[in-house]
């Protein structure tokens, strides 16, 4: 069953529904708003059991998380409409354009993964096997270090620390069932499917969800441009927002006509 997922709507145009990431908010994408609601009606929202949403009735997938969208979608009234999602977001994007394409204008894939090789997924699942080991608390450094790059870490620790709360105020189910989808999840056998107009997006220093496999992701999509952002990792919207606005801001208006 779908929920009732908190949201927020600023701007006006066109609508674009934003999509965080694992332990994340609807806050991630605050500058980007500001830098689009001039254009764009911008529709951020907190992932089930994140933010201010309702909790879930035990595990969820990735098709809930879907379902989530669509109902929020109808809840607003809106028939077609831009979507764009960051990491785990980018893969709920991407599979409600499977799901709905007849509703979607256009896609944005920023900093997410697929065409994972047997090392990479080794890799992502060994991450979620050593939180249910250790306790979340205990790998959060690992996860911010992959995240944020050092010269931004050092300089406003209070961001990182900031980011580590929203992990820690993540219901811990909810953050690995979540982690799991996001490591689990391969949109290589049906990306193809998705012929919307499609933006991919990450930084040059993101180690899962790198340049080679987002390249891959270009590759198979119909209808895509590819955008690799020197020296960034993962957090580019908490990092670097005023790096990606001008590529993002360019592909919706172009695709807005």
């Amino acid at each position: 069953m779908a929920i009732d997922c908190a949201h927020s709507v600023e701007g006006s145009g066109p609508a674009l529904f934003l999509i965080h990431g694992i332990g994340a908010r609807r806050a991630t994408f605050a500058g980007l708003v500001e830098g689009l609601k001039d254009r764009f009606t911008c529709i951020s929202y907190d992932l089930r059991g994140h933010g201010e949403s309702p909790l879930p009735d035990g595990r969820f997938g990735l098709d809930d998380l879907v379902d989530d969208l669509e109902a929020l979608r109808s809840r607003l009234g809106i028939g077609r409409a831009h979507f764009a999602g960051h990491s785990l977001g980018g893969m709920i994007g991407p599979a409600y354009a499977r799901r709905h394409p007849d509703r979607v204008l256009s896609l944005g894939l920023w900093s997410t993964a697929a065409f994972r090789t047997q090392d990479d997924s080794a890799k992502v699942k060994a991450v979620v096997a050593a939180m249910r080991e250790k306790g979340i608390g205990q790998v959060l450094d690992t996860l911010t270090a992959r995240w944020f790059t050092d010269a931004f870490a050092a300089a406003h620790p209070e961001v990182i620390e900031r980011r580590k709360r929203q992990v820690m105020d993540t219901p811990p189910d909810v953050f690995l069932n979540v982690f799991d989808i996001y490591a689990e999840t391969e949109m290589a056998p049906w990306l193809h499917e998705v012929t919307a107009p499609c933006q991919v997006l990450t930084g040059e220093n993101d180690g899962g969800c790198n340049p080679r496999l987002n390249r891959l992701i270009a590759d198979a999509l119909p209808k895509s441009e590819l955008v690799i952002l020197d020296d960034l990792k993962h957090a580019i919207f908490i990092e670097a927002t005023d790096r990606v606005l001008p590529h993002v801001r360019d592909f919706l208006v172009r695709q807005a006509g």
